[in-house]
């Protein structure tokens, strides 16, 4: 099995004796465990170091950005509030249109009451003519 490296060096921590040993590009894990635990003078009954003697550091990773995600729900809310805005404006519009064609309708009624009102003025009616004899006809339904 390899260690395998993304950076170009991979430094070997040893927690007992406080050492940093540098392993190159690539390197037998066999070889860099032989060579870590020849170094030591702290030995398990088994001939193996400890997990906890021997660690390696971890690469430094960046810090991760978080992407700005474009959820369907959020989408789907601005297109709704553009829908509600047009409905609220055709609302306001049918609204106006009906109070305008109300006002017109109101100015024509007043308009007709005024002249019925002209037509209407009591006037003197002619006298009959009583030289001539009334005689009723008869009606043509």
């Amino acid at each position: 099995m390899l260690v395998k490296t993304r950076q170009k060096e991979k430094k070997i921590w040893d927690v007992s004796e406080g050492k940093v040993e540098n392993l190159g590009e690539m390197e037998p894990l066999k070889e860099a465990r032989n060579r870590v635990e020849g170094s030591s003078s702290s030995d398990n009954s088994n001939g193996r170091r400890s997990p906890t003697n021997c660690l390696i550091k971890p690469p430094v990773k960046k810090n991760t950005i978080p992407i700005d995600l474009k959820l369907h729900h959020d989408i789907r809310a601005v297109e709704r509030a553009r829908f509600a805005h047009q409905v609220a404006e055709k609302r306001r519009l049918i609204k106006q249109y009906k109070m305008e064609r109300e006002r017109q309708q109101k100015l024509e009624e007043q308009e007709e009451i005024k002249g019925l009102r002209k037509e209407l003025i009591p006037k003197a009616q002619l006298m009959p003519y009583f030289d001539r004899p009334f005689v009723p006809r008869r009606s043509e339904k």
